[in-house]
């Protein structure tokens, strides 16, 4: 019988310079210590690979994004396991947030709990319309969200709009996640997938230079976090990393020559 740790829990295939990381346990889409190392594995292998230039991360199905921890397997382990699962899970998502290309949430269904959180550590957000609700309800199970949630929200939203859906356990639609700005686009559901992708396309080369936007990236979310001189010196010492860029060099002289520029991703 094939056990959790053999199973593929996350699939991870690469068209046209985008990493496609897809979340597979099915119905649901739910994350245990082992989905989310397959989503550490990913991360990393996207983040090593020269010809990815962005990442997309979906869940498979049409119903669920992902609806966070397995709760069957959180009410089986320790307080011990529970708090490096936590851990874990903190350091999975970190990784994503830091690794320096753009990072996009394709919410093709439901995106509660960790699912959100997981959504939370990407750059950019694009629900399907009608699909789903989003929402940190963990207050319902007497504990609160906790790989990143309660930070991330409050760092995407007004701190008391955060704190109003957690306390209140509240899920709310796309589209009012949408006017909140916690999303980013809503797609039609007739060809999402196929928007999406093309959605991500224009972020490789050779349409945009994507190291410069995956230095824009890195500016921002290393820098929102430091000291504002700090901030200034993370993005003057990414600014140099691109002007020393081939990418620099042909977007500068494009320019110049009045022509579209052809970027390489160098």
């Amino acid at each position: 019988m094939t056990t959790t740790s053999e199973r593929t829990l996350v699939n991870y295939t690469v068209t046209d310079g985008i990493a496609v990381i897809e979340i597979t346990n099915l119905p649901a889409n739910t994350y245990s210590y082992e989905m989310m190392s397959q989503l550490d594995e990913a991360i990393l292998q996207a983040r090593f690979d020269e010809n990815v230039h962005v990442l997309v991360i979906r869940g498979a199905g049409e119903k669920f994004f992902c609806a966070g921890a397995d709760i069957g397997m959180l009410n089986s382990v320790t307080p011990t396991f529970k708090y490096y699962f936590c851990l874990h899970a903190n350091e999975t998502l970190t990784r994503l947030e830091q690794t320096p290309k753009l990072v996009i949430a394709a919410l093709n269904g439901h995106t509660v709990g960790g699912g959100l959180e997981i959504a939370l550590a990407c750059d950019i957000r694009i629900a399907r319309r009608n699909a789903g609700k989003v929402g940190l309800p963990e207050v319902t199970l007497g504990v609160l969200p906790g790989t990143g949630g309660t930070q991330r929200l409050a760092r995407a939203l007004p701190k008391n709009k955060a704190i109003e859906l957690m306390t209140e356990g509240k899920l709310i639609s796309f589209e009012e996640a949408e006017e909140l700005g916690l999303i980013n686009y809503i797609f039609e559901p007739e060809n999402f997938w196929d928007e999406v992708m093309n959605y991500a396309r224009q972020f490789c080369p050779p349409n945009k230079a994507s190291r410069a936007v995956g230095r824009i990236k890195r500016a921002v979310q290393s820098g929102a976090e430091v000291a504002f001189s700090e901030a200034l010196a993370i993005e003057r010492e990414l600014q140099q990393l691109c002007f020393q860029s081939e990418d620099a060099k042909e977007g500068l002289s494009a320019y110049n020559e009045k022509r579209k520029a052809s970027f390489a991703g160098r």
